[in-house]
């Protein structure tokens, strides 16, 4: 028999209590480290949902440079929700790299706002050394563009461009993978996540790469390398093409390339205004359908969450005119000619490598041997993955994109040499 000593002072706790109020205390460990000078301003009272399944939920509620726990409201819909289970919570609060390292695993899940989430764990880290993520918003020649970065501010800067729909997030394998190394800069583009959205932007390669170097011009970056993936990837190829100065080395990762085939539907795209995405009036669960039926493994880990992301934005006036401009370009660029995307290709001054996806149905590995043809000295990566290798491959990817950044200028090498380092 117990005594008195032996009780809870308001009497027995139940062991669903005690989980209760163990699981609170790590959160409110967690909420402690709130540093908000990790964050870009865009928390201002925000509601982020921590998710625990079989415990419970509380709330992070951010606000004034500071950042309080209570218990979830459930009539409040929150901006982001972070999910995971008590034990990985746990692992979060007592390592400061827990949040990062378990959310790049996929241990812990975030819907809806990424940007927000993902901004919150690194806020709540407590790491405050070069490897530590930041979010700024930089004022450009083009407007306001979001970043997150990583990496000491005195070394190598490495820009990363996202692909169509995607965001800067996209990238965070990437920019932790390198930050030891590199000063690492993810961007969203105009158009895109949180950076600005103008209405009438061509949203075409030129464009997006003078944004870029509008972005480097702000951070005082004269040159740096650029990794891109899918229409990130094609700005990364125009800055390469119109800007070779600015540019140390390129790193593609399944870059959308102008199609060589016939485009039975271009004269029917041509007539197509972009604009029309400011009256269309489709429901969120409609496009959310559609978007899940078209992306394989769209209900799974980093995919889910790029899905959120995507669907943040699309389903803005805004950004459903720069998804629709930016789609038409890709579709209507001239792949011939003088000025066509492939008889430029061949002048490109920069050092090249090219990741593909053998599993790729955006980007068919198909266009591998057709730069082959026209670049014989870029550098091939294959990989046994999709449209996405930093998320679907991210060791082998950034294992190949750290060495062959780290690689002494020499002569691009012979076309047999070339073929010879893809097929090793």
């Amino acid at each position: 028999m117990s005594s008195a000593m032996d009780r809870h002072p308001f009497g027995d706790r139940t062991d669903d209590e005690d989980a209760i109020a163990a699981t609170a205390a790590t959160l409110a460990h967690l909420i402690a480290r709130f540093d908000p000078t990790v964050l870009d301003g865009s928390d201002e009272r925000a509601r982020i949902r921590l998710d625990v399944p079989g415990v419970g939920t509380w709330d992070a509620c951010l606000g004034g440079g500071r950042a309080r726990l209570e218990r979830a409201d459930e009539r409040a819909r929150p901006d982001a929700t972070i999910t995971a289970d008590a034990d990985i919570w746990r692992r979060v609060a007592a390592d400061v790299r827990g949040g990062m390292d378990a959310y790049r695993a996929g241990r812990l899940l975030v819907r809806h706002n990424l940007h927000l989430g993902v901004a919150f764990l690194a806020a709540t880290s407590g790491m405050d050394g070069p490897e530590r993520l930041r979010f700024e918003r930089i004022e450009t020649a083009s407007g306001i563009l979001s970043i997150l970065s990583a990496g000491a501010p005195s070394a190598e800067p490495v820009v990363l461009v996202h692909g169509l729909g995607a965001t800067k997030v996209s990238f965070l394998p990437t920019v932790a993978a390198l930050a030891g190394s590199y000063r690492t800069i993810s961007l969203d583009l105009p158009g895109f996540g949180d950076s600005t959205k103008p209405l009438l932007a061509p949203y075409h390669p030129p464009f997006f790469a003078r944004a870029v170097t509008h972005l480097m011009d702000a951070l005082g970056i004269a040159r740096a390398h650029v990794i891109g993936n899918s229409m990130g990837g094609r700005v990364a190829l125009e800055l390469g093409l119109r800007h070779p100065e600015r540019v140390r080395r390129l790193a593609l990762i399944s870059p959308s390339l102008a199609w060589r085939r016939e485009r039975p539907w271009a004269p029917f795209v041509r007539l197509l205004r972009p604009e029309i995405g400011l009256v269309q009036a489709t429901p969120r669960w409609v496009v959310d359908s559609v978007v899940r039926r078209i992306i394989p493994g769209a209900t799974d880990g980093w995919v889910r969450a790029g899905v959120d992301e995507f669907l943040r934005a699309y389903l803005t006036p805004r950004g459903r005119v720069a998804f629709y401009a930016s789609a038409r370009q890709i579709y209507l660029e001239e792949p011939h000619g003088a000025k066509g995307f492939w008889t430029r290709l061949a002048g490109l001054e920069p050092p090249a490598l090219f990741v593909w996806g053998k599993l790729d149905r955006l980007v068919p590995i198909g266009f591998a041997r057709h730069v082959m043809d026209v670049l014989p000295s870029a550098q091939h990566l294959f990989l046994d993955c999709g449209h996405v290798p930093q998320l679907e491959r991210p060791a082998e990817t950034h294992a190949a994109i750290a060495r062959f950044l780290a690689e002494e200028r020499t002569a691009p090498p012979s076309r047999g040499e070339a073929l010879q380092a893809v097929g090793s």
